[in-house]
């Protein structure tokens, strides 16, 4: 079996890319560390573009593809740190009208977590809580049935909730207090989890990969005694590891996007949250002082990989599933 991405992947790769370098750029970014809301013009534009509608078939108004171009997508997207619901929008296009098309924003939390947290509450249309036990463990609908699963949806106006500090400036978060649960809604909540685990993976996968960029460049270009720091050993062998902290975290989440079995996604979330997080210190640790300062990037890279490590999966709970499929 051909693992190599095709010619129409990185296509897609390369698209999604330039598009998020044209419209979300570093100061477009800066600007939302001070202003988080999702951008409703951006948003309708990604719509436009398939973003949300990449696994919704044709014969829906979607663009026909499958998780392994999804997984291409949201890398990208971890790798620009794009602000916003991205993985709730995209598992819930088909769900919840005009999502796909960018003209509706959609939260996605659980309850089965205390708290229960929602991202980006007020540029949020509406809400869908999963409740219930249809966990990751199980591979396909099976995971689910026979156990006390589902999911209800609410707007804005009828969940009570509170601020919650956020370690991550780009995600405001919001502890949900009380929501309706009169509209439920037709998921398979076993495989929902699964993916959005997936896709959040991908998310520091991209993020990993862009602070090995920014590590090597910075390596390049900075010198101390007469020479770029990246001549260093103790440099070099930093930015080596990171290297290998990505590739092997890329294997894991591309492998994992066309087998979908449960413990092939949680060891690329294990993988991917590891390699998001030990890249963004180390690429700190290469930035030296000014890798602490508030004007470099950095820190947000290492925030968000931070609050990704807690969702969808913990590192524990990965270990835990592994474990208990090796002894199975």
């Amino acid at each position: 079996m051909d693992f190599q991405l095709s010619e129409e992947q990185r296509a897609l790769q390369g698209g999604t890319r330039e598009l998020l370098a044209g419209r979300f750029g570093r100061e477009r970014l800066r600007a939302a560390v001070g202003d988080p809301a999702p951008d409703r013009a951006l948003w309708r534009e990604l719509g436009a573009a398939g973003f949300f509608a990449l696994r919704l078939p044709e014969a829906d108004g979607g663009v026909g593809l499958g998780l392994p171009e999804a997984v291409l997508v949201l890398e990208e997207a971890g790798r620009a740190l794009l602000p916003g619901p991205l993985v709730a929008c995209q598992l819930l296009a088909g769900v919840v009208d005009g999502v796909a098309s960018g003209e509706r924003i959609v939260g996605l939390c659980e309850a089965a977590r205390e708290p229960v947290l929602w991202e980006h509450p007020a540029g949020c249309d509406e809400l869908i809580l999963l409740e219930g036990d249809g966990d990751a463990t199980g591979d396909g609908a099976e995971g689910a049935r026979g156990r006390t699963a589902g999911a209800c949806r609410s707007t804005p106006d009828r969940v009570a909730c509170a601020p919650f500090a956020s370690v991550d400036p780009l995600t405001p978060l919001a502890r949900v207090l009380d929501l309706p649960r009169t509209d439920p809604v037709a998921v398979d909540v076993a495989r929902l989890r699964r993916e959005a685990a997936l896709l959040t993976a991908a998310q520091q996968l991209g993020s990993a990969v862009r602070t090995v960029e920014t590590a090597v460049g910075h390596a390049r270009e900075r010198e101390q005694f007469g020479a770029p720091i990246g001549s260093f050993q103790a440099v070099k062998q930093l930015c080596a590891q990171m290297l290998v902290r990505a590739e092997m975290a890329r294997s894991a989440v591309y492998a994992a996007s066309v087998t979908e079995r449960a413990l092939d996604i949680a060891g690329a979330k294990l993988l991917a949250d590891e390699a998001a997080v030990r890249n963004a210190r180390d690429c700190l640790q290469v930035h030296g002082g000014m890798g602490f300062t508030w004007e470099a990037d950095v820190h947000l890279h290492l925030k968000r990989a931070w609050l990704h490590a807690e969702r969808w999966g913990t590192a524990g709970e990965a270990e835990e599933l592994l474990a208990a499929g090796l002894l199975d």
